[in-house]
C-alpha cells in the first residue's frame, strides 16, 4: 500500500532549518572523535589524525583539489574540541525532532518506507541515525542522472535493501557513468 503526500511537521521549512542548525554543532564535533578513532584503529597508515587529513591536503593541493572543494568542513571539525554542553544539546535536540517527526509518522501510518526524491529526506534520516538508500531513478534532460531514496527506522535495513533492490530490478534504468575530462 502507498499512502501518499504525508507530512513529517506543520512546517517542513522550519523543521529542516531547526535540524539543520543542530546537525551543524553535532556533526562537526562527532566527526572529528569518530574520524580520529578510526583512524587510530588502521593497522597501517601514516595518517593518524583528523590534523594529519588537513596538513596533507595542504601539502597536496592540486591533487587534492583543494581549489575546487577546500576543506571548511574538516577544518570546522579540527576547532572543536569534543562533545560539551553545547553539542549535547544539539544531540538532545536532534533526538527529540527525529521521535516527533520521522518516527513518529512512520509508526502513526504503519510505513515500511518512506520513498523521496534523490536525497531530499537524507538529514531527516541522518537526524534519528535511520538507514536510507539511494538506488538510480532516471535522467533529466541534460542526461543528468537522479535518484530516488528509500528510507525506514533503525532496523528497517533488510526491507529498505529488498525495496531498492525490486525497484532497480523493475527499472533498470542505471547506465554506467561517461566520464569527461
Amino acid at each position: 500500500m502507498v499512502v501518499d503526500n504525508l507530512h513529517v511537521a506543520a512546517n517542513p521549512t522550519a523543521l529542516l532549518d531547526d535540524i539543520s542548525s543542530n546537525e551543524g554543532i553535532a556533526v562537526v564535533a562527532e566527526f572529528k572523535l569518530s574520524i580520529n578513532a578510526y583512524l587510530a584503529d588502521l593497522v597501517y597508515s601514516p595518517v593518524r589524525l583528523l590534523a594529519d587529513i588537513i596538513a596533507f591536503n595542504n601539502a597536496h593541493p592540486i591533487e587534492e583539489r583543494m581549489k575546487d572543494f577546500g576543506q571548511d568542513d574538516l577544518i570546522a571539525a579540527q576547532n572543536t574540541s569534543g562533545i560539551g554542553p553545547v553539542e549535547r544539546v544539539a544531540i538532545r535536540r536532534l533526538k527529540e525532532l527525529s521521535a516527533n517527526g520521522l518516527e513518529k509518522l512512520m509508526k502513526e501510518h504503519q510505513l515500511d518506507a518512506i520513498v523521496t526524491p534523490g536525497s531530499d529526506a537524507s538529514s531527516l534520516l541522518a537526524t534519528g541515525g535511520h538507514p536510507g538508500i539511494i538506488v538510480p531513478a532516471g535522467f533529466n534532460e541534460q542526461g543528468v542522472p537522479f535518484g530516488i531514496c528509500f528510507g525506514g527506522l533503525q532496523g528497517y535495513e533488510p526491507r529498505l535493501i529488498e525495496m531498492a533492490y525490486a525497484f532497480e530490478q523493475a527499472t533498470k534504468v542505471r547506465k554506467p557513468p561517461m566520464f569527461k575530462p
